[in-house]
């Protein structure tokens, strides 16, 4: 993560406590799944005494009738068991699913409120990560971090209790080797995977944001000769992930064996005492075997505490980064207080407005006016940086406005939700994502319930009903990722038309011709004031080509607006914007005399009868 984002003070100092807070709506299936699990383990317990006494009793050769109840409850115990642990298990993961739904939404309703301006703050990968593989990890507090512990102190203490019933000294032993077992193990192997999971999240997310840059910049890794340098990146990443997962490993190992040996000693201690209980007549000798053996059993309770303890912390790591996310700024906040949402016809007015983004030091609007009445189309022209993008994110409430202000029909927007000024102004970017499905869905998600019909009207008025006709499966056509099988002019008029679908009656085109050549671009730019006719629109663009097709002209640099007018007006004016027309004339000349007459090449034999003798003084033309 970028060092700039903020953290919230309460996500760095109680993550855990965090996630256990929204984990609330399902405490009583967390409750329950304990208390399942912890019946799981009561009746194996009882299973292995009423075993034991069973044996013991039976070597006696007593009366079939004496051993009846014992049989029938070695029956239930077996039975029982498997029982509790299938509702556990249920029970367990349906709370952890239904956090993970919190979770998720919560993730992604934050990102909506970031995007875009705030996402580039953190890496995408590792933005991944955090909402994929990081959320994921966060259900292990109600799977394998809480319940164990649970049902340590309600299993432990109800054996204890038997234990001391039958024999004081063996309840005594075993309440000090589980105690041992449930605070000394897990503090270990807490101290020891503290020392190396406390990375894992992070080492995680660098080797997701690795990956992801070598897949997507694989083109240009490889063009630049740097491939081998991003997979040796992606391999030590993957190599010091391999080495803290053997770290846990052999943590959970230590913790086990620990465990093991306390359930062992325990088991003797008990003997030891049950014996000499026997010898004086306080203990018969049917009990002796249960008192031996219930220990080895009552420490199923305890032997997954030191694998829990490393869930814990490797959720605290995962909680940590999750809130960094959840708990960043939002670039424009809701407002505390919604007005209604205007009606239609609408009337966009940017006066005076003052704009800069948030990571800037410098503003990228200055004073900056723009009135969009009902079916009017305004052109922003100007040189890359002078504010054209940033007027397009201020009507859309993705950048703050310092002063001024950006009204729909005389309500401020920061008035408004941002889901509702977006209703009514949308915008297709020069990067407009095209979804990696058909090109069905991809204008679905204009409207979703959008017919065929409908669908093959849009894609008519932005010129694509000719290429559709050829596609052997027409709108069920697969456009790859990324829209890969679309060309760049194709892509853009399939963004418009998904616009054109959703009816905003407001529509920002940015740059739609930015990625063709010059007749691509000017053809396209044709073809979309032609599809947009009746709607109010603002074109931002580097070309000034067809331009005279539109109601006004705002000439940008610098951030602020240097001249205003239409077309025509403007090239009489003989100010900026004349400048910039004379200078795309004399490219698109000198592009077409390149075009039909090549510059020869002049290590070429013929070159010097293209040059001219140095004798004869000809020139080259």
């Amino acid at each position: 993560m970028s060092a700039d984002v903020p953290v919230s003070s309460d996500a760095a100092r109680a993550p855990l406590g965090r996630t256990l807070c929204l984990a609330r709506p399902v405490t009583g299936r967390l409750v329950l799944g304990t208390l399942l699990g912890a019946g799981a383990i009561l009746a194996d317990i009882g299973l292995m005494g009423t075993a034991a006494w069973l044996i013991s009793r039976a070597a006696q050769h007593p009366n079939e009738a004496s051993l009846a109840v014992a049989i029938v409850a070695v029956q239930f115990f077996g039975l029982s068991r498997g029982l509790f642990r299938y509702g556990e298990r249920l029970v367990g993961h349906d709370a952890a699913l239904h956090l993970l739904a919190e979770l998720r939404v919560r993730a992604y309703v934050r990102l909506e409120r970031l995007a875009p301006v705030g996402l580039p703050a953190f890496r995408r990968g590792d933005l991944l990560a955090r909402i994929v593989q990081d959320v994921d990890s966060l259900q292990d507090l109600v799977i394998r971090a809480v319940p164990p512990f649970g049902m340590a102190v309600v299993v432990g203490v109800l054996t204890v209790a038997t234990m001391a019933w039958m024999l004081p000294a063996a309840g005594l032993i075993l309440a000090l080797a589980l105690l041992l077992s449930v605070t000394v193990v897990p503090w270990l192997t807490g101290r020891l995977a503290r020392r190396r999971e406390s990375s894992f999240a992070e080492v995680r997310g660098d080797l997701v944001a690795a990956m992801v840059d070598l897949t997507e910049g694989a083109a240009e890794l490889v063009a630049f000769g740097a491939a081998r340098a991003q997979v040796e990146t992606v391999r030590r990443a993957d190599a010091e992930l391999t080495a803290i997962a053997a770290s846990s490993a052999g943590t959970a190992g230590i913790g086990l064996a620990l465990t093991t040996a306390l359930a062992g000693l325990a088991s003797c201690g008990c003997l030891t005492v049950g014996i000499a209980a026997v010898v004086a007549g306080h203990l018969g000798a049917t009990e002796l075997a249960v008192i031996t053996l219930v220990p080895l059993a009552a420490f199923e309770l305890v032997v997954g505490l030191p694998t829990a303890t490393q869930a814990l912390e490797r959720v605290r790591q995962a909680a940590s980064r999750f809130f960094e996310v959840t708990d960043a700024p939002e670039p424009v906040p809701e407002p505390d207080v919604t007005l209604p949402q205007p009606v239609a016809p609408f009337n966009l007015d940017v006066r005076s407005v003052w704009a800069a983004y948030p990571t800037a030091g410098t503003p990228a609007l200055r004073d900056v006016d723009l009135s969009l009445r009902p079916g009017r189309r305004v052109a922003v022209v100007g040189p890359s940086g002078a504010g054209k993008s940033t007027l397009a994110a201020v009507m859309l409430r993705f950048v703050p406005v310092h002063s001024g202000s950006v009204a729909l029909n005389g309500t401020p927007v920061e008035c408004l939700s941002s889901e509702g000024v977006r209703n009514v102004v949308g915008l297709v970017g020069q990067d407009a994502y095209i979804f990696g499905g058909t090109i069905a869905e991809n204008l679905a998600v204009g409207r979703r319930e959008a017919s065929e019909r409908e669908m093959y009207e849009v894609l008519d008025r932005v010129g694509l009903t000719g290429w559709l006709t050829e596609l052997p499966r027409g709108l069920r056509t697969q456009v790859g990722r990324s829209g890969a099988h679309l060309s760049g002019g194709q892509r853009q008029r399939v963004a418009v038309a998904r616009a054109l679908l959703a009816d905003f009656p407001i529509l920002v085109l940015d740059e739609p011709g930015e990625h063709l050549d010059l007749a691509g671009a000017d053809a396209l730019t044709a073809d979309l004031l032609r599809a947009t006719a009746g709607r109010s629109v603002m074109l931002i663009t580097h070309r000034l080509a067809g331009l005279e097709a539109v109601d006004e002209v705002l000439v940008m640099e610098a951030g602020t607006v240097i001249e205003r007018g239409h077309h025509n007006a403007l090239l009489d004016r003989g100010g900026r914007y004349a400048d910039l027309w004379l200078e795309e004339m004399m490219t698109e000349r000198t592009a077409s005399a390149a075009h039909l007459y090549p510059r020869p090449d002049t290590d070429h034999p013929m070159a010097a009868t293209f040059r001219g003798s140095p004798d004869d003084g000809s020139r080259t033309p």
